[in-house]
């Protein structure tokens, strides 16, 4: 179980805000395993090899994080949130190496009006729609991605400079909007972003949408310091738009879900080595591109510690006058060995079709590009809980 320790009891830049009704949990997960890949490039173009290797965050990204809370009485707290995201398997810093890269941020919540809350921070397609995929979850996570992230509901990139609204529970309707900076004076669109979600929960039904937008983000000669950083981002673009929709319905110990989304990219230049899992950029010579994502998934507990879940993704692309399209079918099963601690072990395999001459393969999230249209990955780990 977390451990809530009381602000006094940690370093004095927190001991100056302490009384009786502050506190400050300190919280994390680590996620390590072994990952075999049976087709892996190492640049694209080359040649694939089949490849056993020690993973981090396979299905949740390995982390630690500090969140605090304020009663300022009247049903207003303040609020913050540090999370820094690390790699188990040789210890440094994840999200290009920052202290606090997963989430920063401190606000203001209210039990009657909802939140607000300024920092880096996720955006609403990831707050909304993402509960209902299975990747960025623990029944699936990382490898569980849609081809290259597109829609990052893996949390590929965080929004900088971001102000963050979202709603109070109204009846289990939720709404949000995020708004990312730019920074730039004199270029007040160049490198933003922003975001707008809602959701409804009745009973077993959970449904959901979302919309975002980013603009001139991954290009090293655009503003740096704006709310998508080069680092982050799988493309180069003068726009991206992400819209989608979903549901999910439990019923006893299963639930089930769909989850659609597209992602229309304009004045596309490059799938950058984060959409390759670094075996380097491709260019692109026509500047749209778009991906539809349809998934079904489903999960069920067979007893309280042992779970079994899966996915099936259909996605139909179109990337420089081409029609990819790739399935993608996903399986985990987890034992629970404690609250805080399991034992998982979870499979994947990519087919991709229609590709012609375009210089990509099958691309399973986390595991690297296929030089070929086929790809299998399987995993077996652990998680720990604090």
């Amino acid at each position: 179980m977390k451990k809530t320790l009381m602000v006094a009891a940690l370093s004095g830049v927190f001991a100056t805000a302490a009384h009786a009704q502050s506190s400050v949990t300190l919280y994390g997960l680590i996620d390590a395993g072994i990952t075999y890949t049976n087709n892996q490039i190492t640049q694209v173009g080359g040649p694939g090899h089949s490849n056993f290797k020690a993973t981090s965050g396979s299905v949740n990204g390995s982390r630690w994080g500090l969140r605090g809370s304020e009663d300022l009485g009247g049903g207003l707290k303040a609020i913050f949130t540090l999370e820094n995201g690390f790699n188990i398997m040789n210890g440094t810093n994840g999200q290009g190496g920052r202290e606090f890269g997963r989430q920063a941020f401190v606000g203001l919540s209210s039990n009657q009006f909802g939140s607000i809350t300024l920092g880096r921070q996720y955006d609403s397609v990831v707050d909304f729609m993402g509960p209902l995929a299975l990747t960025g979850t623990q029944y699936g996570g990382t490898q569980f991605a849609h081809p290259f992230d597109n829609d990052n509901l893996d949390n590929t990139f965080r929004v900088n400079n971001s102000v963050k609204y979202t709603s109070a529970n109204y009846a289990g309707f939720k709404l949000g909007a995020m708004y990312g900076f730019s920074n730039e004076a004199g270029g007040f669109a160049d490198n933003r972003a922003y975001s707008v979600g809602a959701s409804y929960n009745y009973g077993p039904l959970n449904v959901a949408a979302a919309y975002m937008q980013l603009n001139n983000v991954g290009s090293p000669t655009n503003n740096v310091n704006g709310a998508i950083t080069t680092d982050n981002t799988p493309f180069v673009a003068g726009r991206q738009r992400i819209f989608g929709g979903g549901l999910n319905y439990a019923f006893g110990p299963a639930t089930v879900g769909f989850v659609f989304t597209q992602t229309m990219l304009d004045n596309a230049s490059s799938i950058t080595s984060v959409g390759t899992q670094g075996a380097g950029s491709i260019n692109l010579t026509d500047g749209h591109v778009r991906f539809t994502n349809y998934e079904v998934n489903g999960r069920y507990n067979l007893t309280p510690a042992l779970s079994l879940a899966g996915a099936y993704t259909y996605t139909d692309s179109r990337i420089d006058g081409e029609k990819p399209k790739f399935h993608q079918f996903s399986l985990q099963t987890a034992y629970a060995l404690s609250k805080r601690t399991d034992v998982y072990l979870q499979g994947e395999y990519q087919h991709m079709t229609d590709q012609e001459n375009l210089p990509i393969g099958a691309v399973i999230n986390g595991v690297g590009m296929s030089s070929g249209s086929n790809q299998v990955s399987a995993t077996v780990g652990m998680r720990h809980r604090f």
